[in-house]
């Protein structure tokens, strides 16, 4: 087999290994899973927001896991390790899963993405960008596309400071798609730096944030913290809703 064949068998193999685990361990908040071979087998490293659920009790959850990769998507001695995410919020597959729960569970879509943009601001992203799309309002197609804070959209910098993902959610109306960019901090460079607000006032709003997020920390799972936040949004300012019922 050709060298290009083997890149392109090993590139479809990782697609099926993500869509796995984008469904099988969903409730653990699953991001990302790095593949490297090694002498000794294959590592693999998840990246999850609720470690303890991959693992399972007495760690039967990640044995059972090890087997199915080794025997449905042939990783020769695979060694499974799992990562938390401090910051889930700053994770695009992680925040493009629950806003799809969030649609998934009749939430109005301009008032998920507008507190999904909300979170990921809080959480200390540099920039965020939210396009949806699909039968939003009506009969026709649409979509809207919604920007927060500085986001690079080319270049080497844009490679380098912006991650994203997309997910599809099934409607009543139709096939919704949701596309979210986020540029993190850590990974900016000098002539993208975030002006207007002092460190004192950044320091400030994210002790308040994590005041206010204590009860998403005790979720055990990505299902419960969704229901915490559909509480949270019910409080939002009005985003059009009764302006477009009105108007239908």
């Amino acid at each position: 087999m050709s060298a290009v064949k083997n890149v392109i068998k090993d590139n479809y193999n990782m697609m099926l290994l993500n869509n796995y685990l984008k469904v099988k361990i969903k409730e653990s908040g699953f991001s990302k899973v790095e593949v490297a071979k090694t002498p000794t087998g294959t590592r693999v490293v998840l990246y999850v927001t609720r470690p303890g659920i991959v693992i399972g009790r007495k760690g039967t959850g990640i044995r059972e896991l090890t087997e199915k990769l080794e025997n449905e998507f042939g990783l020769k001695n695979p060694q499974l390790s799992v990562e938390e995410i401090k910051k889930p919020e700053l994770s695009p597959r992680v925040m493009c899963n629950r806003m799809a729960s969030h649609l998934e569970r009749g939430t109005a879509f301009r008032r998920a993405t507008m507190w999904t943009i909300q979170q990921i601001m809080e959480n200390g992203a540099m920039g965020t960008q939210i396009t949806i799309s699909g039968k939003l309002r009506g009969d026709r197609s649409a979509f809207e596309k919604h920007v927060a804070g500085i986001l690079p959209r080319a270049g080497h910098h844009a490679d380098v400071i912006v991650d994203e993902d997309i997910v599809h959610v099934e409607t009543p109306m139709g096939l919704i798609g949701v596309r979210i960019r986020i540029a993190r901090k850590e990974k900016y460079v000098p002539e993208f730096e975030l002006k207007g607000k002092k460190e004192m006032e950044q320091k400030q709003s994210l002790e308040d944030k994590k005041k206010e997020d204590e009860s998403i920390a005790k979720a055990e799972s990505e299902s419960e913290i969704i229901k915490i936040e559909a509480e949270k949004m019910k409080a939002m300012p009005d985003t059009m809703e009764k302006d477009e019922e009105l108007m239908k």
